[in-house]
């Protein structure tokens, strides 16, 4: 019996890997094609901590406000305080040391520059890389300026971007305090370690797990 299944597949993956590119027989095992510029230039999208890769463009507050309004604060609330469950974008200042923290644009984000990668990759919710380069940069300087970390006529763009003092800057590296992780001669030890070990604290019991009450 002829079966269309199995035959489909075998016109189809050719299409797939590109096997019928003029170069295939070029590369190992024939799949596949060179990918050019323009392909690479649609996955390439990441902006580095310090700004690497940042689109050209530019935006401020003012102009970002409306942008926000229009696009994020049907989840984010119209001052990032959040709406339902989503997540706030404004505040938390000297909570992440809390039992309760509140990570924000401003209290947690180490780099305005990944804002806007994250921003332009994935935003709004359901409708991502819908943002215009210029667009984007609007946003990211309203949410720098509701978290009182550039002024409302500040002209943000990919020249400026991974300069931005954020206040988490640097709350993401810290020495290691594990002592098995201490090095050794300016070495890290990798075998045969002999570290002393002191329990330095223990685990809050909060009571969030039901007892049975048999």
């Amino acid at each position: 019996m002829f079966d269309l299944g199995k035959f489909s597949l075998l016109i189809c993956l050719p299409i797939l890997f590109g096997v019928h590119s003029s170069e295939a027989s070029d590369r190992p095992f024939n799949l596949g094609k060179t990918a050019t510029v323009e392909e690479v230039a649609g996955w390439d999208i990441d902006v580095r901590p310090d700004g690497l890769g940042a689109p050209v463009g530019m935006g401020n507050a003012i102009d970002g406000e409306e942008v926000y309004a229009e696009r994020c604060a049907a989840c984010h609330g119209d001052f990032g305080e959040a709406i339902d469950r989503w997540p706030a974008l404004v505040g938390g200042e000297d909570t992440l040391n809390t039992h309760d923290p509140l990570k924000t644009t401003g209290s947690y984000w180490p780099y305005a520059s990944t804002m806007y990668d994250y921003i332009y990759r994935a935003m709004p919710f359901g409708e991502a890389q819908s943002l215009t380069h210029k667009e984007t940069y609007q946003i990211v300087a309203f949410l720098l300026y509701m978290n009182d970390i550039i002024d409302d006529d500040f002209v943000l763009s990919h020249e400026n971007i991974g300069a931005i003092e954020m206040p988490n800057r640097d709350g993401f590296y810290m020495p290691d305090p594990r002592p098995d992780a201490q090095p050794v001669n300016g070495e890290p030890c990798m075998s045969d370690c002999s570290v002393s070990t002191n329990i330095i604290g223990r685990a809050r019991d909060i009571d969030v797990t039901p007892e049975s009450e048999s």
